[in-house]
């Protein structure tokens, strides 16, 4: 604990450390920019794409009149682009690549030939709408066989809010458990690879081991960040849950369909404490890793193949969080990295709890074994107290 206490105030009582807890705001003002400029692109674009269809004069009114039925059943930001008649000229298919190449707008697909064997030219990218233009023709061949305007029917809504979860909130809330997890523990864990760097080259970590077991130091280290990363998420949980009572009601509805099968209240302490085992296990096996690093080169050097890890964690667990029950599920459970990764899907999947409680003693042991591990590694390889040395100190001694 003393060893946690003077790493966290040596980490927290800094000015770095203000931008470090503030670096969200940073990041998602970059973000909204490059939002912003790929948003304005795509909405530019979009308003000069055309859905083209080559129809008689006597057919075009009834095309327009299908497309004005079904585009409501579109949300706004992801229906079909605006229908244009044109009328036929001579060579249908001759018109129809003409039309395609026109500059003033794009054209994703023209629809030309009789309506009830039509021909559809499609961009690359043109198959949904080339599919639109060809429901459009049955609905316009149908109300020309009937002799009458079909009529509009109006459908009345009534909301049911459900009183159990819902299979697709259960998964929702699995995928952003995982994530949540995932994001975190990406942001907060890379920290500690480089915690015995410092310790290495003003000779401290001599004196430490010497006090106390070098186990403690590592476990020391790894609780001392650790707080800092407790920290960093009581902060912006605060903040979260203050901006989060401003939300659209919209937005509101659509977080409270993810419903966790074991329950709000219980699924908040598992989604925290799988954080912490999380954390604790990446850390401790950074921690061991990074101790065996000497230069900022090597640590930078790890960073990829840390973030590989997480990475790949994460891709194992979302797997097991989509397949409740099957053999990845059981294997993500299992393996150390990713077991809180997986259990915290599980949370919000199946409501049973005891396989909680041992998932979280196998995750400790696991913390444990990984932390003694990384500490014999560094006392026989780095401070050459053992026989065999380290493996970045062989590298370094035998390049070949």
């Amino acid at each position: 604990m003393t060893v946690a206490r003077r790493d966290f105030v040596a980490t927290v009582f800094t000015p770095i450390f203000l931008l470090f807890l503030l670096a969200p705001v940073i990041m998602g003002a970059f973000g909204a920019v490059g939002g912003l400029g790929a948003a304005s692109v795509a909405d530019s674009s979009a308003t000069k794409e055309r859905l083209v269809a080559i129809a008689p004069p006597d057919m075009a009114p009834l095309l327009k009149s299908a497309d004005a039925r079904l585009r409501p059943a579109f949300p706004r930001d992801e229906g079909p682009p605006e229908l244009l008649t044109v009328a036929p000229e001579g060579d249908l298919a001759a018109q129809a690549r003409g039309v395609m190449e026109r500059k003033d707008v794009d054209v994703s697909a023209v629809l030309y030939g009789p309506l009830d064997r039509p021909t559809v030219l499609r961009g690359v990218l043109g198959r949904r709408d080339a599919r639109y233009l060809g429901l459009l023709a049955q609905e316009a061949l149908l109300q020309r066989r009937l002799g009458a305007d079909v009529p509009a029917v109006t459908a009345s809504e009534i909301e049911h809010a459900r009183r159990g979860a819902s299979l697709g909130g259960q998964r929702g809330s699995a995928f952003f458990a995982v994530f949540g997890v995932f994001f975190l523990t990406l942001f907060l864990a890379g920290q500690v690879v480089g915690t015995m760097a410092e310790e290495r080259n003003n000779k401290v970590i001599e004196v430490l081991a010497a006090a106390v077991p070098l186990e403690s130091v590592f476990l020391g280290k790894l609780l001392g960040m650790f707080g800092v990363a407790v920290l960093f998420v009581a902060f912006w949980g605060t903040i979260l849950g203050q901006i989060g009572g401003f939300l659209p009601p919209s937005i509101g509805a659509a977080l409270g369909e993810l419903t966790p099968a074991v329950g709000g209240g219980t699924f908040l302490l598992l989604f925290f404490a799988y954080f912490t085992m999380a954390y604790l296990l990446l850390g401790s096996v950074f921690l061991g890793v990074g101790a065996q690093a000497s230069t900022m080169r090597e640590i930078q050097m790890l960073s990829l193949p840390i973030t590989v890890v997480q990475v790949g964690m994460f891709a194992l667990a979302s797997a097991a969080a989509a397949r409740p029950g099957s053999w990845v599920a059981t294997a993500a459970e299992l393996f150390p990295l990713s077991s809180p990764f997986a259990m915290a899907g599980r949370a919000a999947n199946s409501p049973e709890i005891w396989p909680h409680l041992l998932a979280l003693v196998w995750q400790l042991l696991w913390v444990a074994i990984f932390i003694t591990v990384g500490a014999r590694l560094f006392r026989r390889g780095v401070l050459q107290s053992g026989s065999a040395p380290g493996l970045l100190s062989r590298l370094r001694r035998d390049p070949a």
